[in-house]
Order: structure tokens, then sequence, then C-alpha cells
């Protein structure tokens, strides 16, 4: 087997494995601050909550650029080790917490030190031929929407059988599993001495090389905007649901469905859109994407029935798996050579930009405007966002610095 496709195989498994273990501890925080750190009161137990939460995307987005300059220096299969073999350890010293000082001190370092998922799709642009990058790039983010659906599935079922700390060893292992399975299975053509000949520079300094090129600014804004229409509604959803619902009767389950269908069909899809990304070109996929995704946030805020609002979030999701799979396609394609990893690095920070900024700003409008204001905002977002990438995209100016 070509070692392009043994590296795409074995980084699939090391996303799902690493994404799976770091949603597995969604379900049951609140609870493992309650019932195991001595938490009292149904105010703290939810600022403590939203503080360890939001801290690991904090650190991620101050860190990531850093982590992006060396991939760039010393090379992409380095930063995903460091990466994997750091976060299981933390992650694994996460089950002795003692008190939740001590669990916000260990998600803001598993932040700092984070980075597998982008090293990896970094590494696997780097090696997969121009041709297939869109299918790569499609495959690799089935794995981590795998990955983030079934966590909190697994975690909830873990929680159950065996109590909260074990969960913590249990995604250590998985991660350590995974850091391993790309030590000895993944290859990279990484020549250090010519990197080292390419003039170095400071992380603020390669930001304002990047934002140059027209297109990238307007990517990274689709990783932010997509974070952020997905986070700013997701505390909302139970009690939206509840409301179309009209009844208590099974409603864990049907808030559960409402947020799981999404990425259902968006696994499904991001393979099939990757691949047809490489026939008719990423920048068409990434602006039918952008409007479909757009067109389907705002008939949220009508639907009279939960089973409107399960069809509606499946049919977005199919939409969603062409953004992400594309804007990584494009990312690779517009970067400078040698800046690749490091423009990942910054496009994983806005990612995690996204998460946090839309979970504080979607919690703090909705008490105005309420969830179905969210679903508009969010929607009318996404299409300007088109506009703007589709004048960028098609612009037909290039810096002599493209590929």
């Amino acid at each position: 087997m070509k070692s392009w496709k043994v590296n795409l195989i074995v980084l699939w498994i090391g996303q799902f494995l690493v994404n799976s273990g770091m949603t597995m501890i969604t379900p049951f925080l609140s609870l493992y601050l309650a019932m195991d750190l001595g938490v009292r009161g149904e105010h703290r137990i939810g600022m403590w909550a939203g503080m360890i939460f939001a801290a690991n995307f904090l650190t991620s987005f101050i860190f990531q650029p850093l982590w992006g300059k060396l991939a760039d220096r010393y090379g992409r299969k380095i930063m995903l080790l460091r990466s994997g073999f750091g976060m299981s350890i933390v992650i694994t010293l996460m089950g002795f917490a003692r008190s939740p000082w001590e669990l916000l001190v260990l998600r803001l370092l598993n932040g700092t030190i984070s980075g597998f998922n982008p090293a990896s799709i970094s590494l696997v642009s780097s090696t997969t031929p121009k041709n297939r990058m869109g299918f790569a790039m499609g495959i690799m983010q089935s794995g981590s929407v795998a990955g983030t659906i079934l966590g909190p599935l697994i975690g909830g079922g873990l929680a159950d059988l065996f109590g909260f700390r074990p969960i913590f060893y249990i995604i250590g292992i998985l991660i350590f599993i995974a850091t391993m399975l790309a030590l000895f299975m993944v290859k990279e053509n990484f020549n250090r001495e010519e990197a080292a000949k390419t003039p170095q520079m400071s992380v603020l300094d390669g930001f304002k090389e990047l934002v140059q090129i027209p297109q990238l600014p307007a990517l990274f804004a689709v990783t932010f905007l997509l974070q952020f229409a997905m986070m700013s509604p997701m505390s909302l959803l139970p009690l939206y649901v509840e409301k179309l619902h009209a009844s208590q009767a099974n409603l864990a389950f049907w808030a559960g469905m409402v947020s799981a269908v999404t990425g259902l069909s968006n696994m499904i899809t991001s393979p099939i859109l990757g691949k047809v990304s490489d026939k008719v070109g990423a920048h068409r996929v990434l602006t039918y994407a952008l409007i479909g995704a757009g067109l389907m946030l705002i008939p949220q805020a009508f639907v009279q029935s939960v089973w409107q609002l399960i069809i509606i979030r499946f049919l977005m999701g199919i939409f969603m798996g062409g953004l992400l799979p594309s804007v990584n396609a494009l990312i690779r394609s517009y970067s400078p050579d040698g800046m690749e990893s490091r423009a990942f690095g910054f496009n994983t920070s806005t990612l995690a930009l996204g998460n946090m900024l839309g979970a504080l700003v979607g919690g703090f409008l909705s008490g105005f405007i309420g969830i179905e204001g969210l679903f508009i905002i969010s929607g009318c977002l996404l299409l300007m966002n088109m506009v703007w990438v589709r004048l960028k995209l098609y612009k037909k100016h290039k810096s002599p610095q493209y590929r």
C-alpha cells in the first residue's frame, strides 16, 4: 500500500481516538465536579463547568500558531508525537484531580500542548497527491466527526459502568495508543536541512505574512463562523427541544438526537464531497456548502416540531460536510512553501476561538434574541462569509509564492 494511504488510515484512526477521548467527558463534567470534586450549588457548578470547558479552547487558541511554526521548522510528525504523548499524560492526571482548581489548571495545560488534529491534517496534506487532496481531507474530517459524535455516548456509558475517574485513564490510554500507531506507521518526507534554510520569523510576523494572502483570512473566517454557528445555540438546544416536544417524555433522547444528527450526516458526506472537490474544485464545493449551511440554519428558528428540526439539522450536516475539508485543501493550496503547518495552526486557533466565543456570545445574546435569533444571525453570517470567500477565491490575482 502506498505510504500516503497508510498515513491516511493511521491518522484517521488517530483522529477518531483523540476526538472521542476529548469529548467523552462532556456528559459528566458537571457531575464529576459535584460528586467527586465537592463543588456545591447549581450556580457554582455551572461557573466551574463553563471555565473548565472553555480553558482548553483558550490556551489552544494562543499556542497553536507556535506549534505550527515549529512543525514547519522540525517536521509535522514530531509535533504530532509531542501533542499525543503530552495529552495522554495530562488527561490521565485529570483523573487524580482533588479540586476544581487542579482540573482547571490541567485543562489549561492540555490546551497548551494540544495539536494532534492540525498536525495530522498538515502531515496528510503534505504526503497526499494533489489530485486526491479533497478526498483525503474529507476522510480526515469524517474521523474527527465520528469521534466527536461517539465520544459522549461512549463516555456516558462507561461512566455508568466504572464511575468518572476511570474515564480519564481510558482516554489517556486511547490517545497513547493513537500516538504509538503514528510513531511506528506514519512516514513523513521532511527535509530539516532544507527547512533550516528558510528564513525564520516570529509567530506574529508569520501571521502578518499569511494574512497578506487575500484568500487565507476568508478561509480562516469560514472555520471560525462554522464553529461559532455550531456552538452558539448548543447549550440552549435541550430547552428548545423541550419547547417543541411539549413533553418531558424521552426528552434527553430527543435532545441527543437533535445534537447528533448533524454530526452523523457530516461524517457520511465529508469523504463524498471531498472526492467531488477533487473533480470540480474545492472552491466550488466550499461556495455551495456555505450557501446550503447558511440556508439550513435560518429555518431552524421557525420549526414547529422536533422532527422538522431533526430533518433540517440533518440537511445542514450534509452541507457542513463540505466546509472544513474544502477549507483545509484550500489552505494547503494557498499557503507559501514552508509555512503550511503554521497556516493550519492559525486555522486551528480560529476554530478554538469560534468554539469559545460561540458558547460565550450565544449564552449572552440568547437572553435578548432567544435561540431563534441565534439561528438567524449564524445563517446570515455564513451567507455573508460566502460572498467574501467567492470574491477572494475567484480573484485572478495570485502571490508569486502560491503553488
